[in-house]
Protein backbone atom coordinates (compact mmCIF):
# COMPACT_ATOMS: atom_id res chain seq x y z
CA UNK A 1 0.00 0.00 0.00
CA UNK A 2 1.51 3.30 -0.80
CA UNK A 3 1.46 6.49 1.69
CA UNK A 4 -1.08 8.05 -0.32
CA UNK A 5 -3.31 5.20 0.06
CA UNK A 6 -2.72 4.54 3.62
CA UNK A 7 -3.36 8.15 4.07
CA UNK A 8 -6.45 7.54 2.51
CA UNK A 9 -7.21 4.49 4.37
CA UNK A 10 -6.85 6.62 7.89
CA UNK A 11 -8.99 9.33 6.44
CA UNK A 12 -11.91 7.12 5.47
CA UNK A 13 -11.56 5.26 9.15
CA UNK A 14 -11.57 8.82 10.53
CA UNK A 15 -14.84 9.34 8.61
CA UNK A 16 -16.52 6.55 9.34
CA UNK A 17 -15.94 7.05 13.30
CA UNK A 18 -17.59 10.62 12.48
CA UNK A 19 -20.33 9.24 10.70
CA UNK A 20 -20.78 6.48 13.34
CA UNK A 21 -20.56 8.91 15.90
CA UNK A 22 -23.42 11.36 14.59
CA UNK A 23 -25.88 8.42 13.90
CA UNK A 24 -25.64 7.02 17.40
CA UNK A 25 -25.90 10.64 18.94
CA UNK A 26 -29.51 11.04 17.03
CA UNK A 27 -30.44 7.25 18.01
CA UNK A 28 -29.84 8.09 21.60
CA UNK A 29 -32.34 8.93 24.37
CA UNK A 30 -30.24 11.50 26.87
CA UNK A 31 -30.47 14.89 26.80
CA UNK A 32 -28.30 16.93 24.65
CA UNK A 33 -24.72 17.16 25.73
CA UNK A 34 -22.96 20.06 27.60
CA UNK A 35 -21.73 22.04 24.64
CA UNK A 36 -17.92 22.43 25.11
CA UNK A 37 -17.17 19.04 24.04
CA UNK A 38 -19.98 17.89 21.71
CA UNK A 39 -20.73 21.30 20.30
CA UNK A 40 -17.41 22.77 20.34
CA UNK A 41 -18.67 26.02 21.58
CA UNK A 42 -15.16 26.90 23.15
CA UNK A 43 -13.56 26.48 20.12
CA UNK A 44 -11.01 29.43 19.98
CA UNK A 45 -11.78 31.98 17.28
CA UNK A 46 -8.44 31.52 15.53
CA UNK A 47 -8.91 27.62 15.89
CA UNK A 48 -8.86 26.20 11.70
CA UNK A 49 -12.07 23.40 10.45
CA UNK A 50 -12.15 20.10 11.99
CA UNK A 51 -13.83 17.07 10.90
CA UNK A 52 -17.55 17.57 10.61
CA UNK A 53 -17.14 20.79 9.24
CA UNK A 54 -17.54 21.74 5.18
CA UNK A 55 -14.40 21.14 4.80
CA UNK A 56 -14.90 19.01 1.93
CA UNK A 57 -10.89 18.25 1.54
CA UNK A 58 -10.13 15.12 3.36
CA UNK A 59 -6.71 15.45 3.48
CA UNK A 60 -7.13 18.86 4.59
CA UNK A 61 -9.28 17.58 7.82
CA UNK A 62 -7.07 15.31 8.29
CA UNK A 63 -4.32 17.46 8.35
CA UNK A 64 -6.65 19.81 10.63
CA UNK A 65 -7.39 16.72 13.11
CA UNK A 66 -3.30 16.30 13.76
CA UNK A 67 -2.75 19.93 13.62
CA UNK A 68 -5.75 20.32 16.73
CA UNK A 69 -3.51 17.31 18.57
CA UNK A 70 -0.04 18.77 18.24
CA UNK A 71 -1.19 22.37 19.25
CA UNK A 72 -2.70 20.72 22.75
CA UNK A 73 0.56 18.29 23.41
CA UNK A 74 2.86 21.52 22.60
CA UNK A 75 1.10 24.37 24.40
CA UNK A 76 -0.12 22.20 27.82
CA UNK A 77 -1.32 25.47 29.18
CA UNK A 78 -3.64 26.13 26.42
CA UNK A 79 -7.60 25.70 27.87
CA UNK A 80 -8.99 26.06 24.78
CA UNK A 81 -6.59 23.89 23.00
CA UNK A 82 -7.46 21.21 25.58
CA UNK A 83 -10.73 21.48 24.86
CA UNK A 84 -10.69 21.55 21.39
CA UNK A 85 -8.62 18.64 21.16
CA UNK A 86 -11.22 16.76 23.41
CA UNK A 87 -14.02 17.63 21.47
CA UNK A 88 -11.95 15.64 17.87
CA UNK A 89 -11.40 12.66 20.41
CA UNK A 90 -14.23 12.45 21.63
CA UNK A 91 -16.23 12.94 17.92
CA UNK A 92 -13.92 9.93 16.78
CA UNK A 93 -14.90 7.81 19.80
CA UNK A 94 -11.86 7.82 21.37
CA UNK A 95 -12.91 8.39 24.68
CA UNK A 96 -9.91 7.93 26.89
CA UNK A 97 -7.86 9.98 24.95
CA UNK A 98 -10.69 12.46 25.32
CA UNK A 99 -10.65 12.14 29.15
CA UNK A 100 -7.34 13.08 29.69
CA UNK A 101 -7.06 16.64 27.33
CA UNK A 102 -10.79 17.31 29.97
CA UNK A 103 -8.33 16.45 32.92
CA UNK A 104 -5.54 18.62 31.50
CA UNK A 105 -8.14 21.78 30.91
CA UNK A 106 -10.02 20.75 34.42
CA UNK A 107 -6.65 21.33 35.92
CA UNK A 108 -6.15 24.71 34.19
CA UNK A 109 -9.96 25.56 35.14
CA UNK A 110 -11.07 23.80 37.92
CA UNK A 111 -14.25 25.85 38.20
CA UNK A 112 -15.25 25.14 34.20
CA UNK A 113 -18.26 23.78 34.65
CA UNK A 114 -18.94 22.46 31.02
CA UNK A 115 -15.57 20.81 31.55
CA UNK A 116 -16.44 19.04 35.16
CA UNK A 117 -19.82 18.11 32.81
CA UNK A 118 -18.24 16.75 29.96
CA UNK A 119 -15.97 14.65 32.30
CA UNK A 120 -19.18 13.03 33.25
CA UNK A 121 -20.39 12.51 29.53
CA UNK A 122 -17.22 10.89 28.10
CA UNK A 123 -17.11 8.85 31.17
CA UNK A 124 -20.34 7.13 30.87
CA UNK A 125 -19.40 6.92 27.43
CA UNK A 126 -16.33 5.17 28.40
CA UNK A 127 -18.04 3.19 30.70
CA UNK A 128 -16.20 4.81 33.65
CA UNK A 129 -19.57 4.78 35.97
CA UNK A 130 -17.71 5.69 39.35
CA UNK A 131 -15.50 8.11 37.48
CA UNK A 132 -18.62 9.39 35.69
CA UNK A 133 -20.90 9.16 38.93
CA UNK A 134 -17.90 11.46 40.46
CA UNK A 135 -18.01 14.05 37.48
CA UNK A 136 -21.94 14.34 37.70
CA UNK A 137 -22.13 15.33 41.21
CA UNK A 138 -19.53 17.79 41.08
CA UNK A 139 -21.39 19.41 38.19
CA UNK A 140 -25.05 19.34 39.98
CA UNK A 141 -23.32 20.75 43.04
CA UNK A 142 -22.76 23.88 40.64
CA UNK A 143 -26.25 23.81 38.82
CA UNK A 144 -28.25 21.71 40.39
CA UNK A 145 -31.26 22.18 37.52
CA UNK A 146 -29.00 21.25 34.67
CA UNK A 147 -31.71 18.54 33.55
CA UNK A 148 -28.97 16.80 30.88
CA UNK A 149 -26.45 16.89 33.78
CA UNK A 150 -29.25 14.93 35.95
CA UNK A 151 -30.09 12.38 33.37
CA UNK A 152 -26.61 11.36 32.72
CA UNK A 153 -26.06 10.62 36.78
CA UNK A 154 -29.19 8.47 36.02
CA UNK A 155 -27.26 6.44 33.27
CA UNK A 156 -23.97 6.57 35.09
CA UNK A 157 -25.50 5.20 38.17
CA UNK A 158 -27.53 2.39 36.50
CA UNK A 159 -24.63 1.42 34.94
CA UNK A 160 -22.34 1.20 38.19
CA UNK A 161 -25.24 -0.86 39.61
CA UNK A 162 -25.61 1.23 42.69
CA UNK A 163 -28.87 0.80 43.56
CA UNK A 164 -28.84 3.46 46.18
CA UNK A 165 -27.36 6.00 43.70
CA UNK A 166 -29.61 5.52 40.72
CA UNK A 167 -32.46 5.85 42.81
CA UNK A 168 -31.76 8.90 44.29
CA UNK A 169 -30.38 10.09 40.64
CA UNK A 170 -33.82 9.23 39.41
CA UNK A 171 -35.97 10.90 42.51
CA UNK A 172 -33.80 14.18 41.31
CA UNK A 173 -34.51 13.94 37.60
CA UNK A 174 -38.13 12.91 38.43
CA UNK A 175 -38.27 16.32 40.29
CA UNK A 176 -36.24 18.46 37.88
CA UNK A 177 -37.89 17.14 34.49
CA UNK A 178 -41.56 14.91 35.26
CA UNK A 179 -41.83 14.27 31.62
CA UNK A 180 -38.53 13.27 30.63
CA UNK A 181 -38.65 10.91 28.31
CA UNK A 182 -36.09 8.73 29.69
CA UNK A 183 -37.78 8.32 32.82
CA UNK A 184 -39.91 4.92 32.29
CA UNK A 185 -36.54 3.39 31.05
CA UNK A 186 -34.52 4.55 34.11
CA UNK A 187 -37.24 3.24 36.44
CA UNK A 188 -37.48 -0.05 34.74
CA UNK A 189 -33.80 -0.57 35.10
CA UNK A 190 -33.91 0.20 38.60
CA UNK A 191 -36.59 -2.65 39.03
CA UNK A 192 -34.76 -4.78 37.04
CA UNK A 193 -30.72 -3.90 39.52
CA UNK A 194 -33.43 -4.33 42.56
CA UNK A 195 -34.55 -7.33 41.81
CA UNK A 196 -31.14 -9.04 40.78
CA UNK A 197 -32.00 -9.78 36.56
CA UNK A 198 -30.83 -6.52 35.87
CA UNK A 199 -30.08 -7.20 31.80
CA UNK A 200 -27.85 -5.29 29.30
Amino acid sequence: MTRENLLFAIIGLLAGFIVGFLFASSMSQRQPAPAGVAAGSQMPADHPPVAGSNNSNPQQVFADVQASMKKAREEPQNFDAQISAARLEYQIQRFDEAIGFLLKANQLKPGDYETIANLGMVNLDAGHYEQSIKWYKAALLKKPDDISVADGLCAAALGAGDAKEAEDAIAKLEKLDPQNSDLAQFKEKLANLKSGSNPK
